[in-house]
């Protein structure tokens, strides 16, 4: 009994690891047939971080401060901007593909149950890691040659990235569910996404907004991610950034356990009740 158990355990977890493998191959397959629109996309986020460099740039030059932002930190804040605008490619990448397996008329196929949605999240969620690997080396060397780490700093820096790049997964699942049963709700959602994104201090810093937008901003769970991955960078000590930033870790680890199952919890729940709508 025990080694048929063993035997089971060991086949449904190779089952797993195949189903992911090949939706990960499937989905790099796919996109690396439109490679110049992921040239443009890798393009795309350097003119996003370009404009705020050269405005505070200017207010640096008379030796301006934003809280612990910087004529040297800031490099730092804005080429950390750039990978997250390269892992938030994530939340739209889901739709995208799920609205495209929906008019191929192959979703039921890649959801047939419960499971493959995790599956379905693991396998977008690792080939988009793969596929913007090449220039998230380069800028985090550029990174490290302007404001070099510790290797443990660096490492951590690493797994807070990938965790951000798990929870902008499961909220593109999220959004996912809804490009093909709701089409209106999906681009409300997004609608409201978008403006958690702009007041998540991607580019600008906290301190250089008002009062009354930083209570705000105090609200949205996203700015206490990329608060975290910045000072983590910046302080070069784990220890004293545990300490420091206590909730913003909190904040990171609820979200990355809990957002994948509550959005594959969803995803079920709503596909179950409205199926497929829209052929």
């Amino acid at each position: 009994m025990n080694f048929k158990m063993r035997r089971f355990n060991r086949d449904f977890i190779k089952l797993q690891f195949i189903q992911i493998f090949t939706l990960t191959e499937k989905n790099l397959k796919l996109r690396l047939r439109f490679k110049y629109q992921i040239i443009i996309s890798f393009i795309r986020p350097v003119i996003s971080i370009i404009m705020p460099l050269i405005i505070l740039g200017k207010f640096f030059d008379l030796n301006a401060e934003f809280g612990s932002w910087n004529e040297n930190t800031f490099v730092v804040f804005q080429f950390i901007a750039y990978q997250i605008f390269l892992i938030r490619i994530l939340i739209n990448e889901f739709p995208t593909q799920i609205v495209r397996e929906k008019y191929w008329k192959t979703i039921q196929a890649l959801i047939i149950a419960p499971l493959n949605r995790y599956n379905l999240l693991l396998g977008i969620f690792l080939s988009h890691m793969i596929l913007i690997s090449i220039p998230m080396v380069f800028f985090f060397i550029i990174c490290y040659i302007v404001y070099p780490i510790s290797l443990l700093t660096f490492l951590s820096v690493i797994i807070i990235f990938f965790l951000i790049a798990l929870i902008f997964s499961a909220i593109g699942l999220f959004l996912g569910v809804f490009a093909i049963t709701n089409e209106n709700i999906w681009k409300i959602l997004g609608f409201v996404l978008s403006i958690i994104i702009l007041l998540s201090c991607i580019t600008y810093p906290y301190e250089i907004f008002p009062d009354f937008i930083q209570q705000i901003i105090n609200l949205n769970p996203l700015y206490y991610l990329f608060d975290l991955l910045r000072f983590v960078w910046i302080e070069d000590h784990l220890l004293i950034s545990i300490l420091t930033h206590p909730i913003d870790i909190v904040i990171l680890f609820t979200l990355a356990i809990t957002l994948p199952i509550i959005s594959v919890y969803i995803f079920n729940k709503v596909y179950q009740k409205f199926g497929i709508v829209g052929y």
